[in-house]
């Protein structure tokens, strides 16, 4: 059944539409453990299973591809059909467990496989989703709904990589590390669940729904887009990264998840700050965020420092990579 098929209902008090954004950011949490934990290794894993850095790179450009262009019909499906929880469902079920399952790969092309599964789950599931969370954050207002959201999800973006660098520390090997995160995934389908029971109809949660109007997109849309396309071309995707820190030896194999949950956690911190400043001085906020980002990228390439341990390591050195 869907939404549109459930009776209309008063408008639901603030105090459930921050129930709500904080349930979602819980799926989202225990969504980034286990997504954002296999993102910080797929690239050192597909060495290991013999794919070049051509092979590394071009995979993560054609998931990102592949995962922003489902948006659009999944966006399209939600809005026309109005069963925004079903398309979310089915996203995040394609999403987390494609995941676990890369602890079978035994070849770089079915891990391949695996990894663009995972980013098409996330495209089908992220606008619904986000559709669903803007009824909420109307009334809490948009910049801290989706900033609240973005710092639980963030937190799992910082949690999944260290479980999975705790893993690799202790000689555990990649398989174990994906095997591991089919735990966050369970975890995060059980409290979409609830979700999905608790509050079927989050556009109960809308103060004054906006009157839409289909006359096409205007000029600044379509600015937006050539800018988001620029953002795009120049950003190194962290697969990639992570590849180069293991080829160039860098740092330790069990010290590249590391890396990434320090860069989860200043996405978190980020989040409610700029949301905030969204809420007050608008699209400036983004221009910095993005002027910011672009700045550190050439960083990730420059340089070799010493390779550190991880800190449970008490200085110990790190462990050799086991190979297949």
């Amino acid at each position: 059944m869907s939404q549109s098929d459930i009776p209309q209902s008063a408008a639901l008090p603030r105090r459930h539409a921050l129930k709500f954004i904080v349930l979602i950011g819980v799926v989202s949490l225990f969504a980034d453990m286990t997504y954002e934990g296999a993102r910080s290794i797929t690239g050192p894993f597909l060495g290991v299973l013999g794919a070049s850095a051509a092979v590394v790179g071009i995979v993560s450009g054609a998931g990102e591809l592949l995962g922003y262009a489902l948006r659009l019909v999944s966006g399209y499906l939600g809005d026309r059909t109005g069963r925004y929880w079903t398309v979310t469902i089915i996203g995040y079920v394609v999403n987390l467990l494609a995941v676990p399952l890369l602890a079978l790969a035994v070849r770089w092309d079915i891990a391949v496989l695996l990894i663009l599964l995972e980013r098409a789950g996330r495209g089908i599931r992220t606008p619904a989703r986000d559709a669903m969370l803007s009824h909420a954050s109307s009334q809490t207002g948009l910049g801290w709904g989706f900033g609240l959201h973005e710092a639980l999800d963030q937190t799992g973006a910082v949690i999944g990589p260290l479980i999975v660098s705790a893993v690799l520390y202790a000689d555990g090997g990649y398989e174990r590390g994906f095997a591991v995160l089919l735990i966050p995934a369970l975890l995060s389908l059980v409290v979409l669940a609830a979700a999905r029971l608790r509050y079927p109809r989050p556009s109960d949660f809308e103060l004054a729904p906006p009157a839409l109007e289909t006359t096409g997109f205007s000029r600044t849309f379509w600015v937006y887009v050539a800018a988001v396309c620029c953002i795009a071309a120049g950003f190194a995707d962290f697969p990639l990264i992570a590849f180069h820190f293991q080829k160039a030896n860098i740092v330790g194999p069990d010290w590249i998840p590391v890396f990434y949950a320090i860069a989860m956690a200043a996405d978190a911190l980020a989040a409610l700050a700029l949301g905030r400043l969204f809420d007050r001085i608008g699209i400036w906020t983004m221009m910095l965020a993005t002027v910011a980002s672009a700045l550190s990228v050439p960083l990730a390439f420059l340089g070799a420092p010493r390779r550190p341990s991880p800190p449970w390591s008490c200085g110990a050195s790190a462990w050799p990579l086991r190979n297949r």
